[in-house]
């Protein structure tokens, strides 16, 4: 069983405890449990297996680790079966709905008796719902339109729930042999943010033994197609993949193919007809003469290239465009031009600016946090735990700051080679203030500023807000700007163009979470926000040493959105950023003289 499966039974346990009105200690315990295993770059069915003791994880304990390993063996958890039998499992409908979650869902439960989505649409048509506290006529109007975008929208998986489970795929297919090439392709090999099924390419001469052992994985559910070279088979998690096995000659133009974006592939195939060719799956072909390019067969004509995917490329006269940027954006373009950016890697960063310790809803101490960084090669980190308006987070005070400030100093004399920034990630309140007073904010290296709370104002509302906040002079980074996390909450209505403007004006940063769940900014975002000149900050908001590595994934956002190094502040050395943060502190000594 994978990672993200455990993780997912973890969470679901968490949010029937929720509603059945366990302990908020309790339900955090297990919410805790199932990030430390998203987080996880090793399966723990395989630390088990090597002898590892799962206590070492940060925020699983004894009897935690004792849960694990139940759903490993049989697949569930005994408390969760229980609690199915007390609960009814059509509450499971409403956990979907965006904007209700655990404590609306016991809400409707108990008060009104509401066990189903069908139950919900019929006590919100006959105005039962608004009466309940908290419900009214905004929210009452924003569940009707989650109920009908939950029909709608189709069933994607993050890029690291997709990660977890393909990894361990491709390799189980590699110790197979047979294989020459494997690659997947698709909206995953573009680093798509979310996917929706999984292409996954092999090159080989025999593909029977190949197709076999696809369809023997344990992980299989159900195989839906099995032919000599095709086959489909949905995963138990629900993740639909499939396998196309190709002879060496076509791999390459197969795999430009399948990777897509469907308008890159059209702009390509136009190219080539306009060059006399056809670009296809199968390879590069020039076209008979007398002929037209849709008329002639897969592999009529003779063949100028397919084996690599450099030859699509070069068939058409263009540079090879990274599968990021294959949207029809602009790379074409770009490409034929040879001015392609020069894209951002991860080997590019310097420093993570936005990380949570144990002083909030962090598993680790600022030390572990240090020492972790500094094994990641980085040369600085900030420390931003949450101001006191994040009551569920354990937000600290003006007064709790000071004393944090006191142990960060500490473990600058105990962790050497490495530069611990002080910091915070203070609440932008509803009229657009700050939770901190100015006296604190300026003792800080780094102030990252973010809404959490109120996020159903308008556009117009909330803009007002965040533009104010930028206006202060300590803020350094607008963490998180639009509040979405991906498949369970939309972006709050805010005018970006207008935020961006005001960002580059008061040389405010604008942040890439790299959390998968909020990935936020978008790709579009950060190809305007480059083209407006506002320095962006790619930061995991890790709470864990473990979530650290989800830098990679702010990469691969970053990267869709044409960012290279130059636009991002966190891959400027520490001298530079010191400087640079020095600059900043100016600009606050200036606000406060007058």
């Amino acid at each position: 069983m994978e990672n993200v499966e455990i993780a997912h039974i973890l969470g679901k346990y968490a949010d029937l405890l929720e509603i059945q009105g366990e302990g908020l200690f309790r339900v955090l315990a297990y919410r805790k449990a199932a990030r430390t295993l998203e987080s996880l770059s090793q399966q723990v069915a395989q630390l088990l297996a090597e002898g590892k003791d799962l206590e070492e994880l940060p925020g699983i304990g004894k009897s935690m680790a004792g849960h694990i390993q139940e759903i490993i063996k049989t697949g569930t958890l005994k408390g969760l079966k229980k609690l199915r039998k007390e609960i009814p499992t059509t509450l499971d409908e409403l956990l979907e709905i965006e904007g209700l979650g655990p404590k609306r869902t016991k809400q409707l439960y108990e008060q009104l008796g509401i066990s189903s989505i069908k139950e919900l649409e019929r006590a919100l048509d006959s105005d039962k719902v608004d009466s309940l506290r908290g419900f009214g006529q905004k929210s009452v109007e924003k569940i009707r339109q989650a109920i009908q975008n939950l029909g709608k929208r189709p069933k994607r998986f993050k890029l690291l729930d997709a990660d977890q489970l393909v990894r361990p795929l491709i390799e189980y297919l590699r110790k197979g042999g047979n294989i020459e090439q494997l690659e997947v392709a698709g909206s995953y090999r573009r680093r798509m943010e979310t996917v929706g099924d999984i292409d996954i390419l092999a090159a080989s001469d025999n593909p029977q033994p190949v197709m076999q052992r696809f369809q023997s994985y344990p992980e299989v559910e159900r195989v839906v197609a099995a032919g000599a070279t095709r086959g489909t088979v949905i995963l138990r998690s629900g993740l639909q993949v499939d396998l196309r096995i190709l002879p060496r000659r076509s791999y390459g133009s197969a795999l430009h193919y399948f990777t897509g974006s469907k308008a890159h592939n059209v702009a390509v195939r136009k190219l080539g007809v306009e060059r006399g060719l056809r670009v296809s799956e199968y390879g590069v072909f020039r076209v008979p003469e007398g002929k037209r390019a849709e008329d002639v067969g897969v592999e009529e004509g003779e063949r100028i290239g397919g084996a690599k995917e450099e030859d699509v490329f070069r068939a058409v006269n263009m540079d090879s465009v990274p599968p990021e940027l294959r949207e029809d954006r602009g790379e074409i373009q770009a490409a034929q031009k040879h001015k392609l950016p020069d894209l951002i890697v991860l080997e590019d960063i310097r420093g993570d600016l936005h990380m949570h310790s144990k002083w909030t809803d962090g598993n680790g101490t600022i030390i572990e946090m240090a020492r972790a960084c500094k094994e990641r090669g980085y040369q600085y980190c900030a420390i931003t735990d949450h101001s006191k308006a994040v009551r569920v987070a354990g937000g600290l005070s003006a007064e709790d700051f000071k004393r944090q400030r006191e142990e960060i100093e500490d473990a600058r004399t105990k962790v050497l080679g490495i530069t611990i920034f002080t910091g915070c990630e203070v609440d932008i309140l509803p009229d657009g203030s700050l939770d901190l007073p100015d006296d604190v904010l300026e003792q800080l290296d780094v102030v990252v500023a973010a809404v959490h709370a109120k996020m159903d104002m308008t556009q117009s509302e909330m803009t007002k807000r965040v533009l104010k906040a930028l206006a202060h002079p300590a803020i350094t980074i607008l963490a998180h700007p639009t509040g979405r996390l991906i498949n369970h909450r939309e972006p709050f209505a805010i005018d970006l163009e207008e935020i961006f403007h005001a960002a580059k004006r008061t040389q405010v940063v604008v942040e890439l979470d790299a959390q998968p769940d909020r990935l936020d900014l978008n790709d579009l975002h950060l190809f305007r926000a480059r083209e407006i000149g506002v320095k962006i900050a790619i930061n995991t908001d890790a709470h864990s040493t473990g979530q650290l590595r989800f830098m990679r994934y702010g990469i691969d956002q970053a990267r869709r959105g044409w960012l290279e190094k130059r636009h991002v502040l966190n891959a400027m050395a520490q001298p530079q950023l010191e400087m640079w943060l020095k600059q900043r502190r100016q600009r606050f000594d200036k606000a406060a003289a007058l």
